[in-house]
């Protein structure tokens, strides 16, 4: 019996991997937020294992040019409100050399877009030693509801890379839909 079940498990584990392989090329819609919210990522963009607990979604955006750096966008919900979030994103610039701020409603929830600019410390966690990145982008979209929190879509990267998929976030923060 052992060695036919062992054929079918490499088959499923193959069959699954490609599926997984093809998913990536087209666009995918995700949810949150107890599954009230749903948003729909990019074409191109590609899944990523979360690098911390508290990241609910995590993806690489496609670099401009092949072998640049990918920009990683995050997902999550966390307190601290709007201003206390922005300020921190703000201060993990060593220099600031753009700063947009617009409010939007969608699907019935305020949204506010952030943009920033400038050189950027790096940092993957909180005891991680930062690293600075020259010339890079941080856009946010910060979603408030009234009953589930706040949510946070960042993405960040160098500013060619960001630049190039600016469009694709902004549709994806559009495509938000509740449940």
């Amino acid at each position: 019996m052992m060695k036919h079940f062992a054929p079918l498990c490499v088959g499923l584990v193959l069959m699954t991997s490609l599926t997984a392989f093809a998913e990536e090329k087209d666009a995918k819609t995700i949810s949150f937020g107890d599954g009230h919210l749903e948003m729909t990522v990019p074409e191109g963009w590609k899944t990523v294992q979360p690098s911390v607990r508290i990241i609910e979604h995590e993806f690489a955006a496609p670099a401009k040019e092949e072998g640049a750096t990918a920009g990683r966008a995050t997902l999550m919900g966390a307190g601290g409100g709007v201003k206390a979030n922005v300020d921190r994103w703000k201060k993990q610039f060593a220099k600031l050399t753009g700063d947009e701020a617009k409010e939007e409603k969608i699907a019935g929830q305020t949204v506010h877009f952030i943009e920033l600019k400038g050189d950027y410390k790096d940092q993957r966690g909180p005891f991680a030693p930062a690293v600075l990145k020259e010339d890079y982008t941080v856009m946010g979209a910060i979603i408030v509801t009234d009953k589930l929190g706040d949510y946070f879509l960042k993405l960040y990267g160098p500013s060619d890379t960001i630049s190039e998929n600016k469009e694709k976030f902004t549709d994806m923060v559009k495509s938000l839909k509740v449940k």
